[in-house]
């Protein structure tokens, strides 16, 4: 069965919402500081921190796309964003899917980068295993 992980954008966010080239945005910017990181130590860091390349099916423009892994330990993971009322409130969040057919690498890399959203973004953080990481200022 898939697992999901949510990114609620709440009050106290850094964005109320995003768009999904932002996200895009965002993971791009991620691997490039993996890659200014590993030039630092002499290594091909990138590679290792971000084994995926970012996939669209003509069917999915502008609702979701999917991280492709580029070795046999990391399979996919679907990124998309949507929305929710909460007292008649819309609430934004990103979604990561792991398909029935991940690995635990993916898991792994899903919870890494949620937790790296999450923080850049002051958010909500609903993991794949239910528990909720809270990123926001809370009083």
């Amino acid at each position: 069965m898939a697992q999901s992980a949510y990114i609620k954008f709440v009050q106290g966010s850094a964005v109320s919402s995003l768009s999904l080239d932002e996200l895009r945005q965002q993971l791009e910017h991620y691997r490039e500081q993996l890659a200014k990181t590993g030039s630092q130590l002499g290594w091909e860091y990138d590679d290792v921190g971000f084994p995926y390349t970012i996939e669209t099916k003509p069917e999915a423009e502008g609702k979701w796309f999917y991280l492709k892994g580029t070795n046999p330990l990391y399979k996919y993971i679907v990124m998309g964003i949507g929305s929710e009322t909460v007292d008649d409130t819309p609430r934004y969040f990103v979604q990561m899917v792991l398909p029935d057919d991940s690995t635990h690498g993916d898991k792994s890399k899903g919870n890494e980068f949620s937790k790296y959203l999450g923080k850049l973004w002051k958010a909500e953080l609903h993991l794949f295993n239910g528990r909720v990481m809270y990123f926001n200022p809370r009083k």
